[in-house]
């Protein structure tokens, strides 16, 4: 069986009650158990033990606003946001430190970054550009000018494997380290399904027809902030025309050569995803229905 993507475990209780009661608010900024996350920038501080480091609420800056996570059984849990969070370290330092966190605070973190990044990025109401306040225990953010709430957004993104002749097709983006490939994935526009998504991202980027597309699991991508939507589809014909603004290439790889790359083998014809991408799972669970 194959275990979950990261990001995907449970977290907090979100607690959504007592993001609207400003008094139970108070009540919980003020008990000893509650706890701020560390972060630096946008991303985690790791204690000694590996896992997510907590302090007082006190650390938080006096200007920032405090967002609250959620509760882990009676104890708050809370986040700062300042007005620019400020960069991090690099991408290979921050994954390697998200490996190896425990799988619950993973998905605490991964909602605490979604967060912080979005108020960070809209300080300013879309309808009139005055400056909003934090409300609902930060997530919501409302205008006193016009009175416009905004929430956060999570935006939906289709990343699929297509399949033909016992085959799946892989991708490579110019960001990608070298020999890395993965599996297709595009933003579902507005005013569209999660399988017209599929089909469309699969044809302009490789140029292939797919039908039969069948949703298999979901992660949450705090990147800054996407659910990643994971299908199979089966490929009308195996010909590619490739994309080249978005894939510097795109191949059919079969069983054989996927497990190589899943097994890490120098041989291997691809390096497979990371095991905190959902692509990752999706080659994985691939894999099993090949048995």
């Amino acid at each position: 069986m194959v275990a979950d993507p990261g990001f995907c475990a449970p977290g907090l209780d979100r607690a959504d009650l007592l993001r609207s009661d400003p008094d139970g608010l108070r009540a919980a900024m003020m008990r000893p158990s509650a706890r701020l996350l560390r972060m630096t920038g946008l991303d985690p501080d790791i204690a000694e033990d590996g896992g997510l480091a907590w302090g007082s609420l006190a650390e938080a800056d006096p200007e920032a606003e405090l967002l609250l996570l959620g509760l882990d059984g009676a104890a708050p849990r809370f986040v700062a946001v300042g007005h620019a969070p400020g960069p991090g370290q690099p991408i290979p330092l921050l994954w390697q430190a998200l490996a190896a966190l425990p799988e619950r605070d993973a998905a605490i973190y991964a909602a605490a970054r979604s967060l912080v990044d979005w108020h960070a990025r809209h300080r300013f109401c879309a309808r009139c550009g005055s400056e909003t306040a934090s409300e609902k225990a930060g997530w919501a953010r409302c205008c006193p000018n016009c009175h416009a709430e905004h929430f956060p957004r999570t935006d939906p993104v289709v990343i699929m494997l297509a399949e033909h002749g016992g085959r799946v097709l892989l991708g490579r983006q110019p960001q990608y380290p070298p020999r890395r490939l993965s599996a297709l994935a595009g933003f579902v526009e507005p005013g569209e399904t999660f399988e017209g998504a599929v089909a469309r991202e699969l044809h302009e980027e490789a140029g292939i027809r797919v039908s039969n597309i069948r949703y298999i699991k979901s992660q949450p991508w705090p990147f800054p902030s996407s659910l990643m939507i994971g299908c199979f589809a089966d490929a009308e014909d195996d010909a590619l025309t490739i994309d080249t603004t978005e894939l510097e290439e795109a191949i059919w790889v079969d069983e054989a050569g996927v497990r190589a790359a899943m097994a890490g083998e120098p041989d291997a014809p691809f390096i497979a995803p990371p095991r905190l991408a959902i692509a990752h799972h999706l080659l994985a669970i691939w894999l099993e229905l090949q048995d």
